[in-house]
Order: C-alpha cells, then structure tokens, then sequence
C-alpha cells in the first residue's frame, strides 16, 4: 500500500545524521519551494527528503545560495 501526505519541511520529522541539520525556519522554507520544483512530477519519499539532508548539505547550500562554510560553522 502507497500513500501520499504533504507536509511543510518546517515540521519534517528528520531521523540519525538529517537530525542535526542546522538550516533555519526561513532556509527549510526555500528548499522546500526548489525541492517542488524539482520533484514536480513525482513526490520524494521521506527516505529521499531524509537522505537528502544527511548527505547533501553542501548541494543543499548551493541551491538557496548559502556558503558551505558559513552553514557547517553555526
């Protein structure tokens, strides 16, 4: 069985290393408008959201223009 729920990114339930991201409110709301665009015809799983955010902060950074070494030294 498959089911599809929307949600915010702001109330994402992030598990292990996605759990220690440091985005802010204002930046999980913009990857959330790029994560749309680039998932416009299929939905990501939480898996995917989830994984996406414990391996690929630095690619995360570059989509809303944010330095790497800024974010990795809050």
């Amino acid at each position: 069985m498959q089911y599809t729920t929307e949600l915010n990114l702001t109330t994402f339930e992030f598990w292990s290393g996605a759990k220690q991201h440091s985005f802010t409110y204002e930046e999980l709301n913009l990857i959330e408008c790029v994560l749309e665009d680039l998932y416009h015809d299929k939905s990501p799983t939480e898996t995917e959201i989830n994984d996406l955010f414990w391996f690929n902060e630095e690619l995360i950074c570059e989509w809303i223009i944010l330095d790497f070494n800024e974010y990795e030294n809050r």
